[in-house]
């Protein structure tokens, strides 16, 4: 296993943290202080702010004649050249959940009011009950922030209701009721539900402490369940199916069964020789969703970094960075395509990064920022779902990084990333005629209790 423990000699490869983001997490206002992607309003200079996902820029904004229409103000920095354009806010501005997202101007803004993250919400909780109101705000604010990477990576994002009904994708966000049944987070067919309660840090915490994962967090759950719809839409029926079931093992074994055993026994004792995550080892559609959420986690994280000029350049602890060896183990010899370069550049650069900041955590007595090791079957892992990823978005035969920043050379060390430490089981929550949706103005909780429970993938 490859451990990856520091090293105290000379520098292997020239550290790579400075390339352009892909989906940035530091913006300018027309003033020219920074603001950030959940700002609404510039605290320096009282411009409100709107958020553009196809442009992956934070707006400042001017307001127009019309009331409901704002015209997009020169910027300094990033965005200096973007066009003027004139928007809409996303009909959840006013919400219980405030949306800072933006629509362009038009017609079909003017019909479907909901911006590229809400409108792929099919139930919301009922933001009178109980405290969903904070908690559904910090399931948006987490789903927001994994929509904008998707687009920003060039993946289809398509709400199942209204956009593709055969390949979208739809959230139920749900809460179960005081006396049950309990709402299990999962995936069924392009439908995720979501427990709103992971929201809840107690009760995150107390799950986490139980399941004795070392990291649960929202948006680690949205990356899981998000990793299992693009299996479906990606992989599943097409060229890549056979390949994955090569890397990740066969797909078509007993899913119940697999998690049967899996909380019987636990995970193998050699789990972090094969896999991300002990959960990664439960079944291949868990290996699968657990990576696909480590390799998001990953160039997201490195993507806020460089969108704030973190350099993670230290000469006292260096890490022996991965070779394309490393990703061609059969193959010896093989000359290394400016492509796999890229990625080996982004899970080295990953691993000087997370290095630096464990430490920084440890001095604040926090766990680790990323308490994860990776092995060098995981990185092959992680580089399977790199190209699909980059077919997807068109771009695997141009080469360049996982964010489309362009190819690079090799960077320094790193270490693996988080899936969501779903738990597996049924999903109790699908909408149903009580519930409702944000396209049609309603919110829900539950679906009838007799409805029938449909199993789903964790």
């Amino acid at each position: 296993m490859n451990t990856h423990v520091p090293s105290y000699t000379r520098r292997l490869v020239p550290t790579l943290l400075t390339s352009t983001p892909t989906a940035r997490r530091a913006f300018r206002c027309r003033c020219g202080r920074p603001v950030f992607f959940r700002n609404t309003l510039c605290l320096a200079c009282r411009t409100p702010l709107g958020y553009d996902p196809d442009l992956v820029l934070l707006r400042p904004l001017a307001p127009t004649r019309d009331p409901q229409v704002f015209r997009a103000m020169r910027t300094r920095g990033i965005g200096m050249t973007a066009p003027l354009t004139t928007y809409r806010r996303c009909a959840n501005w006013t919400s219980a959940a405030p949306c800072n997202w933006l629509l362009p101007d038009n017609d079909e803004a003017r019909l479907k009011p909901f911006c590229r993250s809400c409108r792929l919400d099919r139930t919301v909780p009922d933001p009178t009950d109980r405290d969903n109101a904070e908690l559904w705000l910090k399931v948006e604010d987490a789903k927001r922030a994994l929509v904008s990477q998707l687009i920003a990576l060039k993946l289809p994002v398509e709400a199942k209701v209204g956009e593709n009904p055969g390949q979208g994708v739809m959230f139920d966000l749900l809460r179960s009721p005081i006396e049950g049944p309990r709402v299990m987070t999962g995936h069924d067919d392009g439908l995720i539900t979501l427990d709103i309660e992971e929201a809840d840090d107690v009760h995150r915490e107390t799950v986490r402490s139980q399941m004795h994962e070392p990291y649960r967090t929202l948006i680690g759950h949205m990356r899981h369940e998000i990793g299992h719809y693009y299996w479906q839409r990606l992989v599943h029926g097409t060229e890549w199916e056979e390949p994955c079931r090569a890397i990740f093992g066969d797909d078509r074994a007993d899913y119940g069964q697999a998690l049967q055993a899996y909380y019987a026994n636990g995970a193998p004792f050699d789990w972090k020789d094969r896999h991300v995550s002990a959960y990664a080892s439960a079944h291949p559609y868990e290996d699968w969703a657990e990576t696909w959420a480590h390799y998001l986690h990953m160039v997201d994280s490195l993507d806020t970094a460089r969108s704030f000029g973190l350099v993670a350049h230290h000469d006292e602890i260096q890490y022996e960075a991965f070779t394309p060896q490393v990703l061609h183990p059969e193959e010896s010899g093989t000359t290394a395509s400016a492509d796999d370069l890229a990625f080996l550049s982004v899970v080295n650069g990953w691993i000087e990064l997370t290095g630096a900041l464990n430490e920084v955590t440890r001095s604040m007595g926090e766990p680790d920022f990323y308490p994860f090791v990776l092995s060098k079957p995981a990185v092959r892992k992680l580089h399977f779902i790199h190209r699909v990823v980059k077919n997807a978005a068109g771009g695997l035969a141009r080469g360049g990084s996982p964010t489309g920043a362009g190819g690079v050379a090799l960077g320094d060390g790193s270490s693996t990333g988080a899936g969501g430490g779903a738990i597996g089981g049924d999903s109790v929550g699908a909408g149903g005629a009580d519930g409702g949706n944000p396209v049609s103005g309603g919110t829900g909780t539950l679906p009838p209790p007799d409805r029938v429970e449909t199993p789903v993938i964790a």
